[in-house]
């Protein structure tokens, strides 16, 4: 399975969302909690161009935030691209 990384910040639902759909299917992800570094929000907003929260890479693939991942689930890809980005 691909590396999951999630760019978080605390007291985000969005990121919560995100988090509970990836815990609900048994992927595992590092987490950068960038809710007090402002060098990790530099990092995150250099890596997806995005300054919300959350930002999701799978693999080098910027997905984008909860909204997109929940999009790609959805819509079959989130799987696929899990599988295919190892």
């Amino acid at each position: 399975m691909a590396k999951v990384t999630i760019y978080t910040r605390q007291m985000c639902g969005y990121c919560v969302a995100a988090k509970r759909l990836l815990d609900g299917k048994g992927v595992d992800y590092e987490e950068i909690d960038a809710t007090f570094s402002p060098e990790r929000r530099q990092e995150m907003a250099q890596r997806s161009g995005g300054s919300t929260f959350p930002q999701i890479f799978i693999g080098e693939t910027a997905v984008g935030g909860c909204d997109e991942l929940h999009m790609l689930e959805g819509n079959g890809s989130l799987d696929t691209l899990l599988a295919s980005a190892a």
